[in-house]
Parts: C-alpha cells; sequence; structure tokens
C-alpha cells in the first residue's frame, strides 16, 4: 500500500502513518446541486482517496471541506425514505420499552427533519434534536420535534446539558462518518449523556464497504469509515466504553454501536467479540486486508459503463433514479454524463430543477418516468432496493426495467420481480 503524502497524519491517533486504499479522482461535494444559471460556472473538483491509518486501523480521507460547507442548508432529507423512517419508529418503540425510564430525556444529535424524534415527541418523551442545518430544523419543528440548530461541539454539549439536563439516550445516526474533529465529537457526546445512559451510534461498517467494495458510500461529507476495532478506539479516547453492537442491514450494512460512560456498571454484550471476529476473518486487523478494494471497484465502473454504452447504442433511453449522495460518486468516477443517463428523478422538490453535481445531470420529478417511460433506469441508491422496486413496479408495464450497479450488476423486472445477471 503506497504511503501517504507527508503532513497528513489520522485524525483520531495523529500518526502520519497513512497508506493508500482507494483513489477515486477528483468530484465536487455531493450535495452541491446546481441551478441552471451556475452551469458556465466552475465546480470544485476535490480529491476523493481513501486511506488506513496503519496503527489505529481508521479509514479516512482528508477533511477538504468543513461541516459549515456541508450542513447549513443541506439538500438531504431523512423522511423521504420511507423505510428509514420505520426503521427510526422500531428503534424508538423498543428504546422506550427496554431503556427510557418514565421520566426520560432524549437527544439526537444530527435529528435532519424530525425522522425519528417525531415518534419520541408522539409518546411524550422530553426529547430534543441538536441540527445544524436551517432547513431540516425547520422541518423538524414543523413535525413537532424541539431542535437547537447548531453543530454539536464541547460549547453545544455543555450548553445543552446545563439547559436540560443529561440525557438517557443520546442518538448520533449516520453522523459520526462526517465529522472531521471525530475526537471532539465523541467526547461531546460524551458530555451530554448521563451517568446511568447509553450512547446509540449507528453508522455504515466498513465490513461492507470492503467486502462488497460500495465506494459509493466515500464521498467528502464522510471524513471517516467505521470498524468495531477502530470505534472502540475513538470511544475510549473519549471516555467511553463499547458494550454491544447490532449488524444493520441499512446502507448496505451498517452497524449499531451502544455506548456507556467508562465508570458504567453495563456488561459487555458477547455480539463484540463476535463482530471484532468478523472483522478479523476478512482480514481489517491489517493493512493487507484492505488491497482487494480498487480492483474489485475498477469492475464495478467498468461493468457499468458497458451496459450504459450498449443501451446506447441500442437507442434505448436511459434514466436515473434518486439523486443520492452514493449516486454522484458512482456517476462521476465512472464518467457518466447526461449522453449516458438522460436524468434524474427524485422525490425531494428540493432538488427538482437542478443539476447533478460533476455530471450536470438534470435532476426532474418522479413524474417525469411515467411521462417519458424509459427503457432503463438506473437506481443510485441501491441500498434501498426493496422500498424503490416497490415504487418502480409499475415500469414494467412498458416493458421498463431497473438496473443496480451494486453489489453485482443487476437488471430487474420489477413487475415479475426476476433478476437477470447482466456481467
Amino acid at each position: 500500500m503506497t504511503p501517504a503524502p507527508a503532513g497528513l497524519t489520522c485524525r483520531l491517533c495523529g500518526r502520519a502513518d497513512l497508506r493508500s486504499v482507494l483513489d477515486l479522482g477528483a468530484a465536487p461535494p455531493c450535495q452541491r446541486f446546481m441551478t441552471a444559471d451556475q452551469l458556465d460556472e466552475p465546480e470544485p473538483g476535490l480529491p476523493l482517496h481513501l486511506r488506513l491509518c496503519a496503527d489505529c486501523l481508521l479509514l479516512q480521507i482528508p477533511p477538504l471541506l468543513s461541516p459549515a460547507d456541508n450542513f447549513t442548508d443541506y439538500a438531504y432529507y431523512s423522511s423521504f425514505s420511507s423505510s428509514w423512517v420505520a426503521h427510526a419508529r422500531r428503534f424508538v418503540e423498543r428504546a422506550a420499552r427496554e431503556l427510557l425510564p418514565a421520566d426520560a430525556f432524549v437527544v439526537e444529535v444530527a435529528a435532519n427533519d424530525g425522522y425519528l424524534l417525531q415518534h419520541v415527541a408522539a409518546r411524550g418523551i422530553r426529547c430534543l434534536g441538536i441540527e445544524p442545518s436551517e432547513n431540516c430544523s425547520d422541518a423538524a419543528r414543523r413535525r413537532g420535534v424541539p431542535v437547537h440548530t447548531a453543530f454539536l461541539d464541547k460549547a453545544t454539549a455543555e450548553r445543552v446539558r446545563a439547559e436540560h439536563g443529561p440525557a438517557d439516550l443520546v442518538i448520533a445516526n449516520n453522523v459520526w462518518a462526517h465529522v472531521p474533529d471525530v475526537v471532539g465529537f465523541t467526547r461531546a457526546l460524551a458530555t451530554l449523556v448521563a451517568e446511568h445512559g447509553r450512547i446509540s451510534i449507528e453508522v455504515h461498517h466498513a465490513l461492507s464497504l470492503v467486502r462488497d467494495a460500495q465506494f459509493d458510500t466515500i464521498y467528502h461529507e464522510h471524513f471517516q469509515y467505521w470498524t468495531v476495532l477502530a470505534a472502540e478506539r475513538a470511544l475510549a479516547v473519549a471516555g467511553l466504553r463499547l458494550v454491544d453492537v447490532e449488524l444493520l442491514p441499512t446502507h448496505g450494512g451498517s452497524i449499531r454501536l451502544w455506548a456507556v460512560p467508562a465508570a458504567s456498571d453495563v456488561p459487555v454484550s458477547g455480539a463484540v467479540a463476535r463482530v471484532r471476529q468478523l472483522e478479523r476473518t476478512a482480514g481489517l486487523d491489517t493493512p493487507a486486508g484492505y488491497q482487494g478494494l480498487a480492483p474489485a471497484v475498477g469492475q464495478i465502473r467498468d461493468g457499468l459503463l458497458r451496459l450504459l454504452l450498449d443501451a446506447r447504442a441500442a437507442g434505448q433511453r436511459v434514466v436515473g433514479y434518486g439523486a443520492a449522495g452514493k449516486g454522484q460518486t458512482l456517476l462521476n468516477y465512472a464518467g457518466v454524463r447526461p449522453d449516458l443517463l438522460a436524468w434524474i428523478a427524485d422525490k425531494n422538490p428540493y432538488k427538482h430543477g437542478r443539476y447533478a453535481p460533476g455530471t450536470r445531470i438534470p435532476v426532474v420529478d418522479v413524474d417525469r418516468i411515467e411521462q417519458e417511460r424509459p427503457d432503463l433506469i438506473l437506481v443510485l441508491p441501491w441500498n434501498l432496493r426493496e422500498e424503490i422496486t416497490g415504487q418502480l413496479s409499475g415500469v414494467g408495464r412498458w416493458g421498463g426495467r431497473l438496473v443496480f450497479a451494486q453489489p453485482r450488476l443487476t437488471v430487474i423486472d420489477p413487475g415479475a420481480a426476476a433478476i437477470e445477471g447482466a456481467a
């Protein structure tokens, strides 16, 4: 593995021994959708180069953007995914049943549009969201969720604790990858939680990334990629202890980490050792275990390009579905432009009439699918395969098919739910 240039250090342990794992070239930030009057303006092309710390084994990219660049005005609304909202509801039901006292206080960091805390508030449980983006904060408040609009840092955590008291449960879903100051952020989580409380962190599992070549989860707002091994080390720096791990299907394979203050008497679940062993079996406890990622990613890119080029040669109309951040990594890395993918349909009206970063592919309302009846629809958020296949089941009426580039290139007849191996 190639060493990183001089000057790059690990954001967790501070060591300078970073090794190259996967170089995706350069791309603009994945949520910077352009308006029509911006199309003749330049876009930043920032490196997407995944590296591994040979000492603490944290996967990471350089912090080329600040959280303010990414999240002050944020294009992603969690509630547009019905399956994600249902996932959050089930979590709240379980927490209320098994963990929370009658007078509980719940804090969610990166509360987005209230997709989760709406279920907490509906139960009459005192709660607070901490969310940096104004537009998402406003959406959460409209759902009846109280929100403190700020980035989580030491000062914010101390202020929230002073005003509201310590939290019985602190929730941090899909945010631990988004913070360049991972040590400071984790210490802020520790400040929020009560001595008897728990912290629940959900994050994409680096085991899934490496094993299934899920390279499209790599983009500039994801600064690091977590194994349980690296997570334990980060939690320990903040005076926290990992006591349980759950393997989740969300986002193509995630982990839910349960942490408590180090002095807590909560015992460690056997699941922690079991997931550690899964990572060791995959080779993720040494730098050598990451060397197969780059070749696998190249195969995914090549297979998708062959399909798109063949479709164009055959005169087929190909469009995209779901203008998710992961899709922007895939399209930019593969060099896909509007000549291969005419437009991307998305349910989020915030993105309608805009253009995807880098590729300049227009984003349109989902009604356009029925109006134009394309031959092939490339589903970019492939992790929501079941949900989206159901949403697009009607395209089979005109012979339309769905394409998934990952984890294996497949073409689906959504009406018959049949899968054809495409590569």
